[in-house]
C-alpha cells in the first residue's frame, strides 16, 4: 500500500511527501482509515513502529474538516514523558505545516507563562503531560469540555510511572461523547482494565508485539567486569565506532559518571535525566541530533520519545531490570528499516537480566569475545545458569543493585528516578517494621 491509497487531502499528502514518507507501516496502514471513519482505537504497537505518524494523521484530517471554528481544544494527546510529548509536537507540525489548525505541546519543569499564553490564544490540537495538564485545569486555564479527540500513547509507561490515577482523573473531565485512541505496547491487565472503561468499540490493531525486536538491528552481548565497563566503553568508541552512540545507563548517578569519563577521555558527551532541566535535556538532545555530541548517554526515563534518524549504534551501559525495557532501547536503532546496532554489557550481576531478556526475545545473543576486557568466567557463569532447573518465578526481575544493602554501610533509602516498576510491593500491614 502507498499513502495515496488511504484518502489523505492533499496538504497532508504534500507534508507527508515532503518528510520521504511513501509507504504507510503496518499499524499506519490499519490504523489511518478507521480512526478516519470517527471509530475508537486500540492499538497494540511498540516504539519505532510509526504510531504517532498512525493517530496525528488522521486527527489533522478530521479537524480540518470540521466546519465548527472557535478556540476550543477539540484534541488531547496525553503522553508520559516531555521529550515524547516534544516529538509527537514536531511530528503535528510537520504533518500539518499545510493547515491553519493551532498546536501546543505543554509540561512540567518549566515556567507555565508561555505556555498559558498560547493556550489563551486559543488551541486546536494540545500535547500534554498528566501533571502540567491536571494544574492548568485546577488554575482554569484549560477546559476540556468541547474535546472530540482522546488520545492515550504510551499507556503501559504511564502504569510504570505512576500516572494511572492522574490519567483516570483527567478522563472523568472529558465529555462522554467523544473519539477514543488508545496505544501501549504492552497490555498488563489494569493497561487491559483502563481500555476497557474508556473505549467504545474499539478497532483493535496489534503490530510486532513486545517481545520481537527488529530484524534490521544486529545485536550483541560483551562479557565484561564491572570495574572495566567504562573502560570498554571508551575502547570501544576510540576503536569500533565512528558513529554516533546513545548509551542507556540504570541512574542518574550513572548516566553522569559516564559522561564525565568519556569526556576525560575526549569523547564530546551530554547526559540527560530527570534531575536536567528541561532545557539542559532539549539542548543536549538538539547536540546530538546535529552531530555537535557524538554520545548521549541517557536513563529509560529519559530515553522514551527520543527520535533520531539514521542512529546506527545504541549501548546499553546495564540491563535494565524489566526485560521489555531491552526492546524499547534498542529500538532507537534500527527504525523505519534501517540496519542498526545494539551492544550489552554484561557483568555477573547482569546474568540474570541476560538470560531473562533472551528469554523475553526469544533467541540467544551472540557473545563478542573480540575486546580487550572479555573474561571467560562470564561465560562459564552463564552457561552453569542455563542448565540449573528454572523454579517458579525465577524470570522476575532481581533486586536492583543499587538498591542492595551494605554491609557496614549506609543502607538509608534513596531516592530514584522514576522508571519502570522494579517489582517492589508496599507491606499491607501499616505496622510492619523491617527486622534489623
Amino acid at each position: 500500500m502507498n499513502f495515496t491509497d488511504l484518502q489523505l487531502i492533499e496538504p497532508i499528502a504534500k507534508a507527508i511527501e515532503a518528510q520521504g514518507y511513501t509507504n504507510p507501516t503496518p499499524i499506519q496502514e490499519k490504523s489511518i482509515p478507521e480512526i478516519l471513519k470517527g471509530r475508537d482505537f486500540l492499538g497494540c504497537a511498540q516504539t519505532g513502529t510509526g504510531k504517532t505518524a498512525a493517530f496525528a494523521i488522521p486527527i489533522l484530517q478530521n479537524l480540518s474538516q470540521n466546519k465548527v471554528k472557535n478556540n476550543h481544544i477539540k484534541a488531547l494527546i496525553l503522553t508520559p514523558t516531555r521529550e515524547l510529548a516534544i516529538q509527537i509536537e514536531e511530528n503535528i507540525k510537520a504533518y500539518g505545516k499545510h493547515l491553519p489548525l493551532k498546536h501546543l505541546v505543554i509540561f512540567g519543569g518549566v515556567k507555565q507563562g508561555n505556555q498559558e499564553t498560547a493556550l489563551r490564544r486559543g488551541v486546536d490540537i494540545l500535547v500534554a503531560t498528566p501533571g502540567r495538564l491536571l494544574d492548568f485545569i485546577a488554575q482554569g486555564i484549560i477546559s476540556l469540555k468541547n474535546l472530540e479527540i482522546f488520545v492515550l500513547d504510551e499507556a503501559d509507561r504511564m502504569l510504570d510511572m505512576g500516572f494511572v490515577h492522574d490519567v483516570k482523573r483527567i478522563i472523568k473531565l472529558l465529555p462522554q461523547r467523544r473519539q477514543t485512541l488508545f496505544f501501549s505496547a504492552t497490555m498488563p491487565s489494569e493497561i487491559q482494565k483502563l481500555a476497557d472503561s474508556i473505549l467504545n468499540n474499539p478497532v483493535k490493531v496489534e503490530v510486532t508485539p513486545v517481545s520481537s525486536t527488529a530484524e534490521t538491528i544486529k545485536q550483541s552481548v560483551y562479557f565484561v567486569e564491572k570495574e572495566n565497563k567504562l573502560n570498554l566503553l571508551t575502547h570501544i568508541l576510540k576503536n569500533d565506532i565512528a558513529d554516533s552512540v546513545l548509551v542507556f545507563a540504570r541512574t542518574k548517578h550513572g548516566a553522569d559518571k559516564i559522561a564525565r569519563k568519556l569526556q576525560h577521555d575526549g569523547v564530546s558527551t551530554e547526559a540527560i535525566h530527570g534531575n536536567k532541566s528541561q532545557n539542559a535535556r532539549q539542548n543536549a538532545l538538539n547536540n546530538f541530533k546535529s552531530g555537535k555530541t557524538r554520545v548521549l548517554v541517557a536513563t529509560d526515563i529519559a530515553a522514551r520519545g527520543i527520535d533520531i534518524d539514521e542512529l546506527k549504534f545504541v549501548i546499553n551501559f546495564e540491563l535494565s531490570d524489566v526485560s521489555e525495557t531491552y526492546v524499547h532501547r534498542i529500538g532507537r536503532t534500527g527504525r523505519a528499516g534501517a540496519e542498526g546496532n545494539s551492544i550489552s554489557f554484561v557483568d555477573g550481576l547482569d546474568l540474570l537480566n541476560l538470560k531473562n531478556t533472551e528469554k523475553l526475545i526469544g533467541m540467544k545473543i551472540p557473545v563478542i569475545k573480540n575486546h580487550p576486557f572479555h573474561t571467560d568466567d562470564l561465560v562459564a557463569l552463564k552457561r552453569d545458569s542455563n542448565n540449573k532447573p528454572t523454579s517458579a518465578g525465577s524470570d522476575k526481575p532481581r533486586t536492583p543493585r543499587s538498591n542492595s544493602p551494605r554491609p557496614g554501610g549506609n543502607n538509608k533509602k534513596r531516592s530514584s528516578e522514576a522508571g519502570p516498576s522494579m517489582g517492589f510491593k508496599k507491606p499491607k500491614n501499616k505496622n510492619f517494621t523491617r527486622k534489623k
